[in-house]
């Protein structure tokens, strides 16, 4: 089979595997992103919020369901999932009706929370955007499932991407494919939310820094870091910020270090996405750092402002990273994927260090937002990038120097056979 074949074989499987879980993925913000693009699709705002509660209480009723089946004191007990569905809907409708009230007409989004908390994903209307079609055609069930199953794929098809333009072979470039759809950071991917989107692109800027680092086709490298930058702008704008300063300090580096222009273009794309983001946030009346860290320290504005916000946050932020470091020396699992992907990165410098590069803004992301309540650790999903990639790259180091290990053996003894003979 050729290398593409089995790239669509993998994905195919992985596709395939997707249906054990078509409901119950939804998370508290799959509604304001499914509100979002029903309204941009036309809908009307109660039927866009109709929608977006049916979706996400019936994905609490499947997982009530699947909860009890399990549970050893009540798995014979009736069905949840209707009493638990119902039960969601009368408080939606409830909270909705309650900042309708209150004067929180909303916009795209149907107003389930305060005004200043919905804001934050009034100006993300990448991800609504690209769910028009899917929830258009298929419905928001199987729309929101096949958006997801599209976009966890694609990510998993440019690792591959990203190794075989490191020259990386078929077998270990299909490994890092596949790790990317098993590891947290595909799982995540799979949620119907915007990381899925927001990883893929960060990869697609990826592969552009390794295509300018090998020197293939600069100037595509360079669209794709600068079009990616720009699109991260409209799914997710921190993200935009945090990956062009990563982007423009690892460039600035390798090119100081390397002397080449093409990586210093990188560097300079970087520095004005990272320049652009806030000028244009600022223009665009965007929520600061400022609202983002009222909204964590009042339980999204549920309680009145701080008046101490710095200390008090960068007080929670120390508490956070002690108690993160706690919890994987405990289970170091990701400790140790990062270390071998480090070392793998290492095994390749010029382009290395844009993978740490991309793989540090889920360290600022969760720096940004230390809340350790957040499930799955999806806020620092992007550190995953390292050993999906760099794991891949370590083990075709080991593999290649096994094979060129005996190589200058075996013609150093020709040589000196040739020597004696003569």
């Amino acid at each position: 089979m050729r290398p593409r074949s089995w790239v669509l074989l993998l994905a195919a499987v992985f596709a395939v595997l997707q249906l054990a879980n078509v409901t119950g993925r939804a998370t508290p913000d799959t509604k304001n992103y499914l509100s979002y693009a029903m309204s941009l699709r036309g809908a009307s705002e109660h039927e866009a919020a109709a929608v977006s509660i049916d979706y996400a209480c019936a994905s609490q009723g499947a997982t009530a369901r699947r909860d009890q089946s399990v549970n050893v004191l009540n798995f014979h007990g009736k069905d949840p999932a209707a009493r638990v569905a119902k039960k969601c809907r009368a408080a939606q409708w409830r909270a909705v009706d309650a900042q309708v009230r209150a004067g929180n007409r909303g916009g795209f989004i149907t107003p389930f929370m305060p005004e200043r908390f919905m804001r934050i994903f009034e100006v993300r209307p990448g991800y609504p955007v690209f769910l028009v079609p899917f929830v258009t055609l298929l419905g928001p069930v199987w729309g929101l499932w096949s958006a997801s199953v599209v976009l966890t794929v694609a990510g998993g098809i440019l690792v591959f991407l990203i190794l075989r333009t490191l020259s990386v072979s078929v077998p270990l470039a299909l490994t890092g494919q596949a790790l990317y759809y098993v590891l947290p950071i595909g799982t995540t991917a799979m949620r119907p939310m915007a990381e899925g989107l927001m990883a893929a692109l960060t990869l697609a800027a990826v592969w552009g820094c390794a295509l300018v680092s090998r020197g293939h086709r600069v100037r595509v490298g360079l669209a794709l870091v600068g079009g990616s930058l720009a699109l991260l702008f409209t799914v997710k704008h921190s993200q935009a910020l945090f990956l062009g300063l990563c982007l423009a300090g690892a460039g600035a580096l390798v090119a100081v270090r390397q002397r080449r222009r093409a990586l210093a273009g990188v560097a300079a794309l970087g520095a004005v996405a990272a320049v652009g983001t806030l000028l244009v946030a600022g223009l665009l009346h965007y929520p600061s750092q400022t609202d983002s860290l009222q909204d964590l320290l009042t339980d999204h504005y549920a309680r009145p402002d701080r008046t101490r916000l710095w200390p008090e946050f960068l007080h929670l932020e120390a508490n956070f990273w002690l108690e993160w470091a706690r919890q994987q020396l405990w289970q170091p699992v990701l400790a140790a994927a990062l270390g071998a992907g480090l070392w793998g990165a290492s095994r390749r410098p010029a382009f290395g260090v844009f993978l740490v590069g991309a793989a540090f803004t889920g360290i600022l992301t969760q720096a940004a937002h230390p809340d350790i309540s957040v499930w799955g650790g999806r806020l620092i999903v992007l550190v995953w990038l390292l050993p999906v990639v760099g794991v891949p790259l370590l083990l075709e180091s080991v593999v290649r120097g096994k094979a060129v290990l005996p190589v200058p053996v075996q013609a150093q003894g020709l040589g000196e056979r040739a020597h004696s003979a003569s």
